[in-house]
Parts: C-alpha cells; sequence; structure tokens
C-alpha cells in the first residue's frame, strides 16, 4: 500500500532548531496536500502547518515565524524546519498525507506513527 517514514525527532534545548522529515512511498499516483501535527502528553492533536500541492501553507498561530514547512515532489517529502523551539512544542509530531493511489485512484489519508520532539534544558 502507502508507507509514511518520519525522521528527525529528538531532545533540542530551548532555542534550538531541528528539521523533521516524512517520506511517503507505495502505491502512489499524485499527492495532495502534506502536513505535520502534534500531540502533547494530555492533549488533542493539533495542526501544526500543511502545505497544498500549489504550495500554499499555513500555520498554527503558535508556530508562525519559527517553523516552516516545505515539499520535494520528486522525492515525495515533506520537511518541517523547525527554529527557536520551546519547552510547549514538545510533543509527538506527526506526518499526513493525502493523496490519489495508483491501485484504484481514491483518494486516501495516511498518517505516520510520528517522531518524539522534545524541547528541555
Amino acid at each position: 500500500q502507502v508507507q509514511l517514514v518520519e525522521s528527525g525527532g529528538g531532545l533540542v534545548q530551548p532555542g534550538g532548531s531541528l528539521r523533521l522529515s516524512c517520506t511517503a512511498s507505495g502505491y502512489i499516483f499524485s499527492i495532495n496536500n502534506m502536513g505535520w501535527y502534534r500531540q502533547a502528553p494530555g492533549k488533542e492533536r493539533e495542526l501544526v502547518a500543511r502545505i497544498t500541492s500549489g504550495d500554499i501553507t499555513n500555520y498554527a498561530d503558535s508556530v508562525k515565524g519559527r517553523f516552516t514547512i516545505s515539499r520535494n515532489n520528486a522525492k515525495n517529502t515533506v520537511y518541517l524546519q523547525m527554529s527557536s523551539l520551546k519547552p510547549e512544542d514538545t510533543a509527538v509530531y506527526y506526518c499526513n498525507v493525502d493523496l490519489i493511489n495508483s491501485r484504484d485512484y481514491k483518494a486516501m489519508d495516511y498518517w505516520g506513527k510520528g517522531t518524539l520532539v522534545t524541547v528541555s534544558s
């Protein structure tokens, strides 16, 4: 089918930076929206950033000016560059991809397994 593989999480000090990557593989005809969500302990999953196939982006207010989402269509990969990280950014970050699969040409929504980002001194 389709697999999403995330990488780039880890432990970083406040004010530091990390870059997350998520690559989709498998039966892919085309990819529409790609995005990152996060879920902190005891909280609901929330949108962090999304990017459309036309490179239109939107961000949660809490990360505007600090995070940048981008994509490489040739590699079926979405990135999240995170800077000026704060302890409240600590969460499991999930990749989300909305695509058309190449087996039955149906639109489907896929999630990665998540990567942990911990911001702490």
